[in-house]
């Protein structure tokens, strides 16, 4: 497929909110809609100008407002949670009486964001369609898009729609062809690390399009929308879920699969098992140890997130735990995340996580992991962790690098009931 790229290097800050043109008096209005993109936040309200007036209420994820009037003279624009009222984001953007704008609210609660597409692109002529790309997911870093008529995982012959998208940046406009495609999202670089599989997107004759990326719960994979200009807004949900299968057993193989899905195949205990993309919903699990089956269930599994499935216990009837778990970056460029993960299989007392002699998680059982937390970045820091019921730590690592941006977790496998039987270890998530 042969592309002619419009605009260059679309910047969120530069293109998407500088909007050309100046208002007039006072009774002019622009017209400005809401589009929530925010997977934390259920429902969002629009508040505009000084007075804050809420003039758009109870939008709800994946779903875009009505077009309201904004003074071209007073044009503070806020998203609001709808249930507190609580401002998210604001922005005061330089408005055209005369044109129509979308702004998208994203991000996670806590951390949301604004963009503001101004709704002005030229039409093309039949026979063809533009689409742009953003990429408003904060923390699954850039991204490709490739399109692709099958079902092949092989992207090597797959048109590339654009590479390397930052995130809070975007493609600008592409000349393509219209119709029905099928649309792949990788990690930059990477075809074999899929973000998201878009089965069909349709693209217009004659028409100007948006796809919008957004953040998943669990961090790395993302969500779709797609936004016709002056248009409807289609939502393009992500249907997976990554899981895998930490095994704290002492010895013996596990094997493990999730609605039909391998997950691990006759590994080796003590095993931290790598993230296998699965489809999100109820699904039966399928786990042997040392070839018996062990009966359990994981109950139903989000699209979008991310799970451990923690074995333990004892190997002749051990004991199955899922764990959500939390990729996402932290949400200053300076720190980084850390959690404790306790999988031993014998020592049933509280485990605390320290970091050079700070507490950074307490209380945390057999099969179950401490909320993430975050820090400022460390270098060749004291890493131990120690249980309730003993004074000397039962793992120690000095020289530790904690890193910026980093997402870490500490495991605890093994027997536990001494240092010597602990098999844990520091993993770089992300």
């Amino acid at each position: 497929m042969r592309l002619k790229r419009l605009a260059m290097g679309l910047s969120l800050v530069a293109t998407l909110a500088g909007v050309a043109g100046c208002g007039g008096g006072s009774d002019d209005k622009a017209q400005v809609r809401l589009l929530n993109a925010s997977i934390g936040v259920s429902s969002l309200d629009l508040a505009v100008g000084e007075d804050e007036t809420v003039v758009t209420s109870g939008v709800t994820y994946a779903s875009v407002g009505d077009y309201e009037g904004v003074s071209a003279d007073d044009s503070l624009l806020e998203v609001q949670n709808s249930t507190s009222g609580a401002t998210l984001t604001s922005t005061t953007p330089t408005l055209s009486t005369s044109d129509k704008y979308t702004l998208i609210a994203y991000g996670v609660s806590g951390s949301v964001k604004s963009a503001l597409i101004t709704e002005t692109e030229d039409t093309p002529d039949s026979g063809k369609t533009k689409l742009q790309i953003l990429n408003l997911a904060p923390d699954a870093g850039a991204l490709d898009i490739y399109e692709t008529a099958t079902t092949d995982t092989d992207l090597s012959g797959s048109a590339t729609l654009a590479s390397s998208v930052a995130s809070g940046s975007g493609s600008g406009y592409l000349s393509i062809k219209p119709g029905s495609f099928r649309l792949v999202i990788t990690a930059a670089g990477d075809t074999s690390d899929v973000r998201l599989e878009i089965p069909t997107i349709t693209l217009p004759d004659a028409g100007v399009s948006t796809l919008i990326l957004t953040g998943s719960n669990g961090g790395l994979l993302v969500n779709g929308m797609q936004l016709v200009q002056k248009g409807t807004l289609t939502n393009l949900p992500n249907p997976n879920a990554r899981v895998r299968v930490v095994s704290g057993l002492t010895s013996g193989s596990v094997a493990a699969s999730l609605g039909g899905t391998p997950l691990v195949s006759s590994a080796s205990s003590p095993t931290v098992g790598g993230y296998v993309k699965v489809t999100a919903g109820t699904s039966a699990l399928s786990l042997t140890v040392n070839g018996n089956a062990v009966s359990a269930s994981v109950g139903t599994l989000v699209a979008g997130n991310d799970y451990t499935i923690v074995v333990y216990g004892d190997a002749a009837a051990p004991t199955v735990q899922l764990i959500s778990d939390d990729n996402k970056l932290p949400t200053t460029s300076t720190n980084a995340k850390i959690r404790l993960l306790n999988a031993m299989s014998s020592n049933s007392a509280e485990m605390t996580l320290y970091l050079n002699y700070s507490v950074k998680a307490s209380g945390v059982l057999q099969g179950y992991a401490s909320t993430p937390t975050q820090l400022a970045a460390v270098t060749d820091a004291l890493l131990t962790v120690n249980s309730t019921n003993s004074s000397t730590p039962l793992f120690s690592q000095t020289d530790t690098d904690i890193l910026a941006q980093g997402v870490y977790t500490v495991f605890l496998l093994g027997d536990g009931t001494s240092a010597a039987t602990v098999a844990a270890s520091l993993v770089k998530e992300r």
